[in-house]
Order: structure tokens, then sequence, then C-alpha cells
């Protein structure tokens, strides 16, 4: 696949991911909606690699990746659509924007990681105090709902940051999709034992464009979407990779607004701006430092 398809395929996926979330879960089966998407994608993701005769990996180093990546899988995913009854789609990507930022705090704490320098400080400063706006406009307006789904996405977006790093630490050198597909069966049992336990009909609730939308996020934003992200990592240097996460929250907030009827206030997008600014200046401050000099 060129690597300006695959590209383009990420941002729009990206962007686009929060909406069927949004969508998906919108008959109010949040938990259902998610296992029925991880379900379809494990089973296209197993079919995907036997095309590509790729043995499925079961050593102790495969399953411990496999194992780190349920956090980032299940309970990501499942605090994500449970946030979605509440919060704006838009908001939602703004959210996991911040994972960059999250993770290199956590990195911190582990050994053997790169310092964080004086504009990593600041982009984290600037992202607590566009949190903070976000949250005490939902305190001030009495959205008790609100404010917990903005705890669940921070919950969310700490288990993908924290997950993440925990795969990469693993180091197992599992391809992709064997990665992939490894990562759902073991998370699946969670996502059944959950949605068993919350009460949610047997017979999963689906709008029409919830199921076309399940759909989507299975083959696009499970698989395909994965699949790219993982090509473009290998073949572009980092900070154009990281430009996806300032794109995908601002065309996702855009097409919340557009297709979706959803309209920020004024104090959310405040704080969306300033979580945006604060990613910038995570990933890029040193660039501008050195050309200042």
């Amino acid at each position: 696949m060129p690597t300006g398809l695959a590209y383009s395929t990420v941002i729009l996926v990206w962007a686009t991911t929060p909406l069927g979330i949004k969508w998906s879960a919108e008959a109010g089966a949040p938990i259902g909606s998610v296992m029925l998407r991880m379900g379809i994608a494990l089973v296209v993701g197993a079919i995907i690699l036997l095309l590509m005769r790729k043995p499925f990996r079961h050593d102790r180093r495969a399953l411990v990746s496999y194992a780190c990546a349920v956090p980032g899988v299940f309970g990501a995913m499942a605090l994500s659509y449970q946030a979605s009854q509440t919060l704006p789609s838009g908001m939602i990507s703004v959210m996991f924007g911040m994972a960059p930022l999250i993770s290199g705090v956590i990195l911190q704490a582990l050994p053997g990681a790169i310092r964080l320098q004086r504009w990593h400080w600041l982009g984290c400063a600037l992202g607590v105090v566009g949190l903070a706006v976000i949250f005490i406009n939902s305190l001030s307006l009495g959205g008790a709902e609100q404010l917990m789904a903005l705890a669940m996405m921070l919950g969310a977006v700490t288990l993908f940051s924290g997950s993440g790093i925990a795969v990469q630490r693993a180091a197992a050198g599992l391809h992709p999709m064997v990665q992939t597909v490894g990562a759902l069966a073991l998370s699946m049992p969670f996502f059944f034992m959950l949605w068993i336990s919350s009460g949610e009909p047997l017979s999963i609730p689906l709008s029409t464009r919830g199921f076309w939308a399940v759909l989507y996020l299975a083959l696009f934003g499970s698989v395909i979407g994965f699949l790219c992200y993982y090509l473009i990592l290998s073949r572009l240097h980092a900070a154009t990779v990281a430009l996806v996460t300032l794109i995908t929250p601002v065309l996702a907030l855009t097409l919340g607004m557009l297709l979706n009827a959803e309209s920020p206030s004024l104090p959310m997008l405040v704080g969306a701006a300033l979580i945006l600014i604060a990613l910038g200046a995570y990933l890029f401050g040193d660039r501008i430092g050195r050309r200042s000099q």
C-alpha cells in the first residue's frame, strides 16, 4: 500500500472512530456493541492470518504481549463506549489525543526511559489546564454524568497509554496482525463477562446506522486502521506520524458538529484547544527550540 494512502487512512479512521462509537452505542447497549465489534474484528483478523499464512504464536513471550494489550483493548474500549453515552464524539477524540502526554509521564517512572525536557513538561502542564477547564465547566453546569464520563475517558486513555508501553516493553517481535488477533482473543472473555453482568439485553439492540457503525469499526477501526498505523510507523519519521494525533481531534469535532448535531460549550472548546496546543508543545517543542537558537 502506498504510504500516502496508509497515512490518509489512519487519519480518516481515527477521526471517524469516535462518531462510530457514539452511533453504535446509541440504542443504549454500549457493552454489547463493543463486544460485537471486537468479536467481528477477531474473526476477520483470524481469516486474514490464515490468508497471509502467518502462524499464530502461543509461546510465553507472545502470551505476555497479548496480556499487556488487554487493558488497552478491553479496559480502554469498555470505558470509552460507556462514556460515549454522555460525551460528544469530538471530546472522545480530544481525550485520546492526550495519549502521548500521558505515555510520557508514565515512562518517567520506568527504568531506561528518556527523561522529559522542559517543553515536554510545559505540554503536560497545558494539558492539565485544558482538562481542568473542561472538568470545571462540567461541574459548574451540574453535569454529574458528564463529569463521570470525562473521568472514564481519562481512565481509558491512561489504560490505553500504559498498555501500549507494556506491549512495547514485552518486545515479543510479533507481526501486527498476530498481536491484534491475540489481544482480541484474550480480551473477548472479559467483554463477555462484563456484558452478561451489565444487565443489557441478550439480543444487542442496534439502530440501522448503529449496525453499520459496528461493522465499520470492526473492519476499519480494529483491523485496517491498525495495520495502516504500523505501516506508516515503519516508513515515516516519528514526528510526521505524531501529527495524526493533532489532526484527528479537529476533524472529529467537526464531524460531530456536522453529522451528529453536536454543539460543545465554549469552555469545552477552549479546553480542547488548550489540550491540542499542549500536544503540539509536547511533540514539537524540541524542534521549535532548536530553530530559535
